[in-house]
């Protein structure tokens, strides 16, 4: 039988590699020769089973110092008594146990009070988040069980993983934003001959700049699981006149000089049409004009909008007729 590879060396580390070291290098070849990407690629699954059986060893510390100190042997059957890995059963200090039969290679992993979300949060970009654990019972006792020859046959084997979710950006209008639409987008997918898709989008009413739009199983492809989701962040474009800043909005208006004075009405332009707005008499310049419920609509309740609050600029007429100019005169004279 051929002799096994060297753990350090299917990793490409040093034997002084910290724990941090150990994990970002499995985590860049794990992803490297994972079945998903790499389809009857029989070298490819021999390396992936390679990185993860060299990952399981190195990244626990116990088991990483039985290695450093017997090399191979010390997870051979009969190879210690007792608390060894070669007994039936050895329970290792994070809370697992790991049962081996030494006639055919056969191990079964129970992952007991550990945190299975440190484990497989690693793996892939979370792609197995939410298939970790057998939920039932508090935190502490929960379990994973998983079989196969080796560590990383797992995976293929007893365990559904979901896929690696996908992430992008989408731009829609400051208008689409408000009131909601419907968008056909065209993206690379993995899971379609030519690679590219096109999909229609719902964009809710109310969504802002930095929001996600999540299109379920739209992901790259699960380790026989469900496939992951595709995150689409989105950015609104600007609108002339506009500013957003949460569920308000922000304009301007500008009236002549005398309506301020003497008080009267203005036409305003918002979201939902234009309204007539009052202004009181004296208004100044800057000051600002509330309009309730002409702000933008609430994601979470449609029932709640902001407002609209509109900042009046006064008119100072560049030109004036004589008998304008006049009559300022005279009110100049009695102020």
């Amino acid at each position: 039988m051929a002799a096994k590879r060297d753990y350090y060396d299917i990793l490409g580390v040093g034997k002084n590699a910290d724990a941090a070291a150990i994990k970002k290098a499995y985590r860049k070849l794990a992803k490297k020769y994972h079945p998903d990407t790499n389809a009857g690629n029989a070298d490819a699954k021999k390396k992936f089973e390679e990185v993860g059986e060299a990952y399981d060893v190195l990244s626990d510390p116990e088991k990483k110092k039985l290695y450093d100190r017997f090399g191979h042997a010390a997870f051979e059957a009969g190879a210690g008594t007792g608390g060894t890995y070669g007994g039936n059963p050895y329970s290792s200090p994070d809370g697992s146990t790991t049962y081996t039969d030494s006639g055919n290679g056969w191990r079964e992993y129970h992952f007991e009070g550990g945190n299975m979300d440190d484990l497989f949060g690693d793996l892939f970009g979370n792609m197995f988040h939410g298939n970790k654990t057998q939920s039932s019972g508090p935190k502490s006792s929960r379990k994973s069980v998983f079989y196969g020859s080796g560590f990383s046959d797992g995976f293929s084997g007893g365990f559904a993983g979901k896929g690696e979710d996908l992430r992008s950006e989408i731009s829609v209008g400051f208008d689409e934003a408000v009131f909601g639409c419907d968008k056909m987008i065209t993206f690379q997918d993995p899971k379609v001959p030519g690679g590219r898709q096109s999909l229609r989008v719902h964009i809710p009413a109310g969504i802002d700049t930095g929001q996600s739009v999540r299109l379920r199983g739209k992901g790259m492809p699960g380790g026989g699981g469900e496939p992951g989701d595709l995150f689409l962040k989105v950015k609104v474009e600007a609108k002339p006149g506009y500013e957003r800043k949460g569920l308000d909005v922000y304009t301007t208006a500008n009236i002549p000089y005398t309506t301020a004075v003497l008080g009267g009405e203005t036409r305003v332009h918002t979201l939902y049409g234009d309204v007539s707005c009052r202004i009181r008499e004296g208004t100044q310049s800057g000051s600002k004009v509330r309009l309730r419920g002409k702000g933008i609509v609430s994601m979470k309740n449609p029932a709640v909008r902001g407002d609209q609050y509109v900042t009046i600029q006064i008119q100072v007429p560049k030109k004036l007729t004589p008998e304008a100019k006049r009559k300022l005169m005279e009110y100049k004279e009695v102020c």
